[in-house]
């Protein structure tokens, strides 16, 4: 059985009940974070705590918690649910209106919810154990505010399944100058010519916390070349590595777009590299 979290009681999740006049569920109203947890220490909390503060910031809800309240009620969820490697997804909505409109509210009172779920075991860098992905590549045709961690998520949605629908794992999204903006539900990394390349954030994107940890592990702790510019569509099908980085997927290994293999059609050597320093200072920065 799992323990979720709704408005101040920890519950059995089947338990959990939310208004249908709640904003989440009629206008998308609201912000989610997942974090990952090992052994029930949390990943990048406080990195997460501060995109979610901007996120409700960006669409005016006021932060019901703060950090050491979201940190005492996350840690004893963890606690109170059996999985020692799990993630816990929190989204906070405007909460519920007495009437549906557009226009919400001046005085709200926010809906907490958060739950967690089992996630694999951590991989330190290993090619042989970990998963391979495969990905396709499409036109963005989400909305022009991506860099808000938004729970309207029916463009990812849309996006992800036309992956899925022609065979692969993710898509891979370009703008319509054919630059690289990020995947459905994660984001892009490639190496070309030994070299780690990545977009730089704009409203395009969002601020992947796994990839910003990632970015300054990179830059600490490693000696792999690495800079933030924009990459196309013709270097994004021609590069040697590309990774896809997430909460819950740390940074995994593409070697398959569309329908061709990536580089050698192995995980690379660039990518064992990184995820074994990722692996080693998740917890430090």
């Amino acid at each position: 059985m799992t323990t979720a979290y709704l408005n101040g009681r920890f519950l059995p999740l089947e338990e959990a009940r939310i208004s249908p006049m709640d904003r989440g569920f009629l206008f998308g109203d609201g912000i989610y974070e997942v974090i990952p947890s090992y052994d029930r220490n949390m990943v990048g909390f406080e990195r997460h705590m501060a995109r979610l503060a901007s996120g409700l910031a960006a669409i005016a809800i006021n932060n019901p918690f703060s950090v050491e309240q979201w940190q005492s009620m996350l840690r004893e969820l963890l606690h109170a649910n059996p999985w020692s490697d799990a993630a816990v997804y929190l989204q906070v909505t405007r909460g519920t209106a007495p009437v549906r409109n557009h226009r919400y509210p001046e005085h709200c009172e926010p809906t907490v919810f958060a739950y967690p779920f089992a996630i694999s075991p951590r991989n330190p860098g290993d090619a042989t154990t970990v998963t391979r992905y495969s990905a396709v590549t499409g036109t963005d045709q989400r909305w022009q505010r991506c860099h808000i961690k938004s729970v309207a998520l029916l463009g990812n949605v849309l996006h992800m399944m036309e992956g899925a629908d022609r065979g692969a794992d993710e898509i891979l999204l370009f703008n319509d100058a054919d630059e690289l903006t990020e995947a459905a539900a994660c984001n892009v990394f490639v190496v070309i010519n030994g070299q780690v390349l990545t977009p730089p954030l704009d409203q395009q994107k969002l601020p992947g916390i796994t990839r910003n940890m990632l970015i300054d592990i990179l830059r600490t702790h490693g000696d792999i070349p690495f800079i933030e510019r924009v990459v196309t569509r013709e270097e994004v099908c021609s590069a040697d590595e590309i990774w896809l980085t997430s909460s819950t997927k740390e940074v995994v290994p593409v070697t398959q777009l569309d329908g061709r293999m990536v580089g050698d059609g192995e995980p690379g050597p660039f990518w064992q590299k990184a995820q074994r320093l990722f692996d080693r200072y998740r917890f430090s920065v």
